[in-house]
């Protein structure tokens, strides 16, 4: 189902880029009002995070950390930190790179690093 929505989407809107937001489990920042976005392709990382941070109403002395779960290959996942060398990274690559078999690309957010040492993107 979600396969045929960001088929559609992507069609009507070849410009924009259908991501997921989700806040990370056990995580004590607040929830974000807004899952599913349509973003624009040229958009950097760090002016998205800046939308989630709006979204959350997280105050700019409290630190955001966003990852994407990459699921290719299927075995594996991936889960890629942004840091602020990531921030000018196009949201077109992230999703190129990362996008989910069903055409979305899913991020999670956290106020801790709770997943460990994070990759860093190349």
């Amino acid at each position: 189902r979600r396969q045929a929505e960001a088929g559609r989407i992507r069609e009507k809107y070849p410009d924009r880029i259908p991501v997921i937001v989700e806040k990370a489990e056990r995580s004590d920042i607040p929830d974000i009002d807004k899952k599913k976005y349509l973003v624009p392709a040229d958009l950097t990382v760090g002016q998205f995070v800046y939308v989630v941070r709006k979204r959350i109403k997280l105050s700019a002395e409290k630190a955001i950390f966003v990852f994407v779960k990459n699921t290719l290959p299927p075995t594996v996942v991936r889960l890629i930190c942004f840091l602020v060398s990531d921030a000018a990274a196009l949201m077109s690559a992230i999703y190129e790179e990362n996008r989910d078999e069903d055409g979305f690309l899913y991020m999670t957010y956290s106020g801790e690093n709770t997943f460990g040492s994070p990759f860093l993107l190349a």
